[in-house]
């Protein structure tokens, strides 16, 4: 098996791990943070050591590429919550009207 195999390449911007709807930044973030791939299996155990190895491993092998990859989904990701901060949902608006009536302190 190839270290390749291990992923859905499905965009330039989304590279998930084969199998699941994870992408490969759910097990580098942590493991990046400091978080040991034992520790990360206890957070996702339908992953397994095995391809949270793959991932990391995959990392070590196309630092550059995949630091760019993750930088963009930061910034993607950033983008998304000043949206979301800006144009709130509809039940984002009710949640903090109900917030309010209660005293409760808004997130935003």
């Amino acid at each position: 098996m190839q270290l390749e195999d291990y992923f859905d390449f499905q965009s330039e911007d989304d590279i998930r791990i084969k199998g699941h709807r994870l992408g490969i930044d759910t097990v580098l973030e942590p493991f990046l943070n400091g978080f040991a791939p034992e520790t990360i299996a206890q957070d996702y155990p339908e992953l397994g050591l095995e391809k949270i190895y793959a991932t990391i491993t995959y990392y070590f092998h196309n630092q550059s590429e995949v630091e760019a990859y993750l930088q963009r989904l930061r910034q993607w990701q950033q983008q998304h919550y000043e949206q979301s901060l800006q144009h709130p949902s509809p039940m984002a608006e009710r949640m903090r009207k109900l917030k309010a009536q209660q005293g409760l302190p808004s997130a935003s």
